[in-house]
This record gives structure tokens, C-alpha cells and sequence, in this order.
């Protein structure tokens, strides 16, 4: 069997393509984050993606596939019991989750956290509501400086976010307060994914800007995943974006953080220009974090655009040796009410120079069978208790 030398695997976070069986009982109903989107535009300028065979898997709005993609193409439904980004970055690399990361979007957090979280970083908390981490500090962000308070907001994710300003609260304590906020919220009642510090400058309204010293503190994978495999072998494994964040650096040889989506991009294709053998790991956040979330259509249109032209230059930069995978973790409809994820099923598309030809293969009902694909490609045993099989054979 024919090996690929590396593989690219990018994350279009959020870029859900339907609702799967069981979303009505996550209170999603109808939903369709790309169907949607297309629906509201009528057509999007995606020649890339559309030759690959991302219109034929999902057509939508006036837009239609092509004759012969490029690609191979599948929909994957989520085995696991969520639909946040850990969850699903953790079931592509093999680790099913059957308890749910908690969110507390609607009610923030509880007294009793609340308590214990004041009570051992000795400040008092302000805001602990669902908000805009750029809208909480420019309404509570004066206050935090005049009272020495500390400021702590969630969102949709399963995420626990406590911002401080670094001319008062000093960064070194903000980190502290953030790691007693991890150790609180490992309790099952509590279990958020990731608790994460967010530093900003600034006096007074209109001037606060957040820092780049921001630090994520996730919960470590439930287990060894592909990427383990993949690092314990002696392959590559090259993290872009946030992905070194949500596997917590297990797995993980060498990471990139990105400023946006098409920075992203441009690191992966610089990144496919050197020499390396393994594989490079991709999550794109922007089409989440800044458009799903904000329930922005407009905002969300045009990232898919944005995204398809860099894709052009990365699908020139390919070899034959090289093998791309295009997917999402979860969907994000900007259509639905409220602000949260949606439970969608999420594309799979494929793609090499050296593919005899593309075409529609079987649909899978998890999104593991690309760590599995990706760990025989490389000769490599999955971890014991990981879930998955591959396709690799079907993508030659």
C-alpha cells in the first residue's frame, strides 16, 4: 500500500454540514451551519472547495457540485456525547467522551464555585456571565482596576475565562488565580474544559486592549490519542493554531499559534514547503470564535471565502506524497438562535496529487476514523482503548 509522507489535516472549526439524529435532544433542531450559510447568500466564491467535491457533498442554496471532483468526500456523524471543540478534536485523534464537558452559558457560574474561587485567590469576583471578552472589559474593566477585583466570564464553550489587567493585577498572579480555577474545576459537578487567563492593558474605557499573553490551562486527553502514537514512533507531529492548547501538548513535537484563521493558513503553507514527515494538524478558529457565536452570516461568508483562497495556494504547494483532509469538530449555525455550538454532522474531504480520481466514499459515524487513517498510513498502532478504523486504503 501506497504511503503518503505527510499528511495535513485542517479544522474548519465549526463548519458543521447538518443535523445529526440525535441534535434535537442537544436543542438543536433543523440546524445546518454550511447549508444555511449558503441558503442566506444564494452562492459563495469557493472555487477551491468546490472542485475538491464540497458542493457535491453538500449542495446548498443556487450551488451545485462539479461533474468530477478532485476529492474524496464523506459525512461523519460524532460517536462521542458533545459538541464543543475538545470533544471533537479528541474523538478525530481516537478517544470517544461519554460525559459531557459542563457549560454554564446561561446561569454563569455557581455560588459555591464562586466562593471557593474568591475565597482561595483572595479577590472578590466581578461579571461571572456568558459575554464578549472584548464587551466585559470595557464594562467592568475600570471597575476591576479601582477595587482590585478580578473578572470572570464564560461563553458558549465549556470554558472558565478570568481577565486581568497587567499594569494591576500583575501577570504572575493572574496565572495563579487561573490554575486555582483549573484545580476547582476538575470536580465532575464543575468539569469545564479549559480555564484560560486573559490579560489586557489600558486605564479606562475605550483604551483596553488584550495582550498576547494569554494562557490556556485545558484538561489533559482522557487518554493516549494518534498523535502519541504518531510522536512515540518518530513522526512529526506539527500543531497550528490552537490544537497544541486543546490536546494539552500531548502528542505534540512542534506548535504554531496563530493570530487569525488565514495566519493559520499561511503557516500551513509555509509549513509545506520545508521537509518534514508526519503530520501537520490545523484548527482554523475564526469561523467560530468570531462568526458562529456572533450569530454573523456576512462574518462567517466571507472567512469560508478567505479560507478558499489561501486553500488554492496550499492545493499548488501539494505533493505527491502528500495527502490533504479538510473537516469539522462540531457545527456553529449563525442562522440558530442563542449563541452555542450546534450538533451537525461535519464533512470529510480529501485530497492528494497522486489520487487516481475523486468521488463520494462511505459515510462513518465518527469522526475517529481520521486518526485511524492517519496512524496506518504511518505503519503505526492505534493506543489501547481508542476508537476507530481506517480508510486509509480508500484514499490512494
Amino acid at each position: 500500500m501506497k504511503q503518503y509522507k505527510r499528511i495535513f489535516t485542517i479544522v474548519l472549526d465549526s463548519l458543521g454540514i447538518g443535523a445529526m439524529p440525535d441534535s434535537e435532544a442537544f436543542g438543536d433542531v433543523g440546524v445546518d451551519t454550511f447549508g444555511h450559510i449558503l441558503e442566506k447568500k444564494g452562492t459563495l466564491d469557493i472555487p477551491n472547495l468546490r472542485k475538491l467535491g464540497f458542493l457535491n457533498l453538500h449542495p446548498a442554496g443556487k450551488m451545485e457540485g462539479v461533474e468530477k471532483p478532485m476529492g474524496r468526500y464523506m459525512r461523519m456523524g460524532e460517536a462521542s456525547n458533545g459538541k464543543d471543540t475538545m470533544t471533537g478534536h479528541w474523538e478525530m485523534m481516537g478517544i470517544k467522551t461519554e460525559k459531557p464537558f459542563k457549560t454554564f452559558t446561561d446561569t454563569g457560574f455557581p455560588p459555591e464555585l464562586i466562593a471557593e474561587l474568591e475565597q482561595r485567590c483572595g479577590k472578590k469576583v466581578i461579571g461571572n456571565k456568558s459575554a464578549s471578552g472584548t464587551e466585559i472589559i470595557e464594562e467592568l474593566g475600570e471597575e476591576e482596576i479601582r477595587t482590585g477585583a478580578m473578572i470572570v466570564y464564560t461563553s458558549a464553550d465549556s470554558v472558565l475565562q478570568i481577565c486581568g489587567n497587567e499594569e494591576t493585577f500583575d501577570l504572575k498572579n493572574l496565572y495563579r488565580c487561573c490554575e486555582i480555577a483549573r484545580e476547582i474545576t476538575l470536580k465532575d459537578e464543575w468539569r469545564v474544559g479549559r480555564v484560560i487567563a486573559r490579560p489586557y492593558v489600558g486605564k479606562a474605557k475605550g483604551e483596553f486592549k488584550r495582550t498576547s499573553n494569554r494562557h490556556d490551562y485545558a484538561l489533559k486527553p482522557t487518554g493516549p490519542t494518534a498523535l502519541n502514537a504518531l510522536k512515540d514512533a518518530g513522526y512529526d507531529v506539527i500543531g497550528v493554531g490552537k490544537i497544541n492548547d486543546i490536546f494539552c501538548g500531548e502528542g505534540i513535537t512542534e506548535t504554531h499559534r496563530s493570530t487569525s484563521s488565514v495566519h493559520g493558513m499561511e503557516q500551513t503553507i509555509e509549513i509545506a514547503k520545508k521537509e518534514f514527515q508526519g503530520l501537520c494538524f490545523v484548527n482554523l478558529v475564526d469561523f467560530d470564535a468570531l462568526w458562529g457565536h456572533r450569530r454573523d452570516v456576512e462574518g462567517y461568508a466571507r472567512e469560508i471565502e478567505k479560507f478558499d483562497e489561501k486553500l488554492g495556494i496550499l492545493l499548488e504547494t501539494l505533493g505527491e506524497d502528500d495527502l490533504l483532509i479538510l473537516t469539522a469538530d462540531h457545527g456553529n449555525d449563525p442562522t440558530y438562535s442563542g449563541t452555542d455550538h450546534t450538533r451537525e454532522y461535519v464533512p470529510f474531504l480529501s485530497y492528494s496529487p497522486a489520487m487516481a480520481e475523486g468521488g463520494k466514499l462511505e459515510n462513518e459515524d465518527t469522526f475517529a476514523v481520521i486518526g485511524a487513517s492517519i496512524a496506518d498510513n504511518f505503519q503505526v498502532d492505534m493506543p489501547e482503548g481508542t476508537i476507530g478504523t481506517s480508510i486509509v486504503n480508500k484514499l490512494i
